[in-house]
């Protein structure tokens, strides 16, 4: 008999920002912008690899505490760490957490940013993390641009 093991979705969106890389990299990586780009949610890190992230916030009326650990940080380039949230209803164990990259890559006319968010459960949480992570992306491209 075969085991088959339920393959894990990646949530993807991409754009072009009008901003140099540093301005993207300055806007994912300042506490107080970050918060505007990730719903209002207080995010706190040293943006060290290794180091934890946690945000807190409320999301949908329930407050939340989320975390995550950097896992790397490559300055204007690529961002990368781990996320857990308990409002998953899933266990904190490792087989739980979404891992989340920012890439930035020099693009005509400013930074491509490339957003993922690998270990989503089925294509409904796959759709629905893609959506969120577009309004992310719309509002680091607001903020670097002005």
């Amino acid at each position: 008999m075969e085991r088959h093991v339920a393959q894990k979705l990646t949530a993807t969106t991409t754009g072009v920002i009008d901003a140099e890389p540093a301005a993207v990299w300055a806007v994912l990586t300042d506490p107080e912008l970050l918060s505007q780009a990730f719903f209002g949610a207080k995010v706190e890190t040293d943006w060290r690899a290794g180091s934890p992230i946690t945000f807190s916030g409320e999301w949908d009326g329930k407050s939340f505490q989320d975390k995550g650990e950097i896992v790397t940080v490559e300055p204007d380039k690529l961002l990368r760490f781990t996320h857990y949230s308990p409002l998953s209803g899933q266990p904190d164990l490792p087989e739980n957490y979404h891992t989340v990259t920012f890439g930035l890559t020099p693009a005509k006319g400013g930074t491509e940013l490339t957003i993922s968010q690998s270990n989503a459960g089925s294509e409904e949480e796959r759709k629905h993390s893609e959506a969120n992570w577009a309004q992310v992306s719309d509002t680091v491209k607001r903020l670097a641009e002005r």
